[in-house]
């Protein structure tokens, strides 16, 4: 009998998000590394899209997973039963966050966790506007693409969530919009897909000053720049804030799908009543994937990988150096290499992905490649993936 290949049934049955798909098959995943089903080996230096924070397959991780496996899996919707894998989790996290983030909404996703810190920000505070930023990204589904800031990829599914508004990020002067009919500010305390913008001059004090004025509550996404990445477990400390809300995810889960919104007790405490159940999800806070969290949170803490990222961001940044790179923005090892144009990035990209090394672009700057490996990346490891892209320079600058 005929059997088709995963490649074919990929381009037959799976639903395409673009119309030039990278299609690597990838057999298997350890540390740093990918494997092919040719057995090509590929540094990764995305880490799924910040997700992989301590590596693939962390071996903490997996017996976490396994040990949950023999117990349970699914029981109950989140919040009925108490289940040791969600409480366990979110005790970890109250004693590692300022003590105002006490209080955990487990979810599945990045975007499921904009969409209930909206919806928990509207209901709290009785207002409607929500104040987001130009070329911010937070997630594609309907209230998370309401407070994207970029017009080409919402055009095409409007009408969205009314009442939204967008500022210039690093303005300070249009800070002075948030009014006492604003419900929330949403920002990202770094704007990944803009391509590793950092806020400056103490634009995300000023913005909690206007927030703290007003009565607005700021919700902070880290779900691409927290968890470790920036050598903080979250990286509003680099900034001298705390925001009332925080969403997680991504790096969050050790590789597995976890999301959550964070809070004081009393703000999370309105979606009990007036209507009770006022958010409710099925499969938000899976045991596996609590699990899996609480292994990863443990790792970064007793592995000690944050303490070592500004260094290991230091030697990318000396080793990047080349006449072609335009600017490299980072904060520990979120980071963004900028070239002249998209079609210089796309190129390098190309060669590099040839070459065994796993790269991207941004959504929106994509005259710049993604650096974003799991922490758990060596000197040697760094070194040999900043030749290969220095060589893929070469070959894109022949």
């Amino acid at each position: 009998m005929f059997m088709l290949t995963n490649r074919q049934l990929f381009y037959q049955h799976l639903a395409q998000t673009s119309e030039m798909p990278l299609a690597l098959e990838i057999e298997k995943a350890e540390g740093v590394y990918l494997y092919s089903n040719t057995g090509k080996k590929y540094l990764d230096l995305i880490s799924g899209i910040a997700v992989s924070n301590v590596g693939h397959r962390h071996a903490k991780v997996l017996a976490a997973i396994h040990g949950q496996l023999e117990k349970y899996m699914h029981l109950m919707v989140y919040g009925e039963f108490i289940q040791s894998p969600q409480v366990q989790l979110a005790a970890l996290l109250a004693a590692n966050l300022p003590s105002n983030l006490n209080s955990t909404y487990f979810l599945n996703s990045g975007s499921e966790a904009v969409e209930t810190a909206l919806k928990l920000a509207k209901r709290y505070t009785k207002r409607t506007e929500i104040i987001s930023f130009k070329n911010a990204y937070h997630g594609s589904t309907h209230g998370a693409l309401s407070v994207m800031g970029n017009e080409e990829l919402k055009i095409p599914f409007r009408p969205l969530l009314p009442d939204v508004r967008f500022l210039k990020y690093n303005d300070a002067e249009e800070l002075n919009s948030i009014s006492e009919k604003t419900a929330c500010v949403i920002c990202e305390t770094i704007q990944g897909e803009a391509g590793v913008i950092l806020p400056k001059d103490n634009f995300l004090i000023q913005l909690r000053q206007h927030c703290d004025r007003v009565g607005a509550l700021l919700i902070l996404d880290e779900i691409q720049c927290g968890f470790g990445r920036t050598g903080k477990l979250v990286a509003f400390e680099h900034f001298g804030i705390i925001p009332d809300i925080l969403c997680f995810a991504k790096g969050m889960g050790g590789g597995m799908p976890i999301g959550a919104v964070i809070s004081s007790r009393e703000i999370l405490s309105v979606f009990a009543s007036q209507p009770a159940l006022g958010h409710i999800t099925t499969f938000g806070g899976h045991p596996l994937s609590c699990a899996a969290s609480k292994a990863t949170l443990e790792v970064l803490l007793e592995e000690q990988l944050m303490e070592g990222v500004a260094a290991k961001e230091q030697l990318f940044l000396s080793l990047l150096k080349h006449p072609a790179i335009k600017q490299v923005r980072s904060k520990g090892l979120f980071m963004a290499i900028e070239f002249e144009n998209a079609a210089v990035n796309a190129t390098v990209i190309g060669h590099c992905i040839e070459n065994g090394l796993l790269v991207d672009w941004f959504l929106f700057c994509d005259r710049a490649m993604r650096i974003a490996p799991p922490l758990t990346i060596n000197e040697q490891e760094i070194r040999n993936s900043c030749e290969m892209i220095l060589n893929s320079i070469n070959l894109a600058m022949k």
